[in-house]
């Protein structure tokens, strides 16, 4: 189990097409993920639900919990962070 906490800058947080992009991304790997709104004391929340990301209520400038578990755990971290770093692609 991997677990990493991090600021998401996108203007609009984790909602729309950033949530949409980040669940397809953490769709991709056989880990269980599962992320939490640090900054509002948030549950875990199941990141390849897009309706759970949605209710994690990520604003901009939220510090998010992610943790994968799983034979791909690294992988999907990677892939995970990497995806909020470069802004969700933009």
């Amino acid at each position: 189990m991997i677990d990493h906490t991090i600021t998401i800058t996108h203007e609009v947080g984790l909602h729309a097409r950033p949530a949409a992009t980040f669940v397809k991304k953490a769709a991709e790997f056989e880990s269980a993920i599962t992320i939490e709104n640090v900054t509002r004391g948030s549950d875990s929340m199941n990141a390849k639900s897009v309706v759970s990301v949605f209710k994690a209520a990520v604003a901009q400038g939220h510090d998010v919990k992610i943790v994968t578990d799983g034979s791909d755990e690294r992988e999907a971290m990677d892939a995970l962070v990497g995806l909020i770093e470069s802004n969700f692609g933009e």
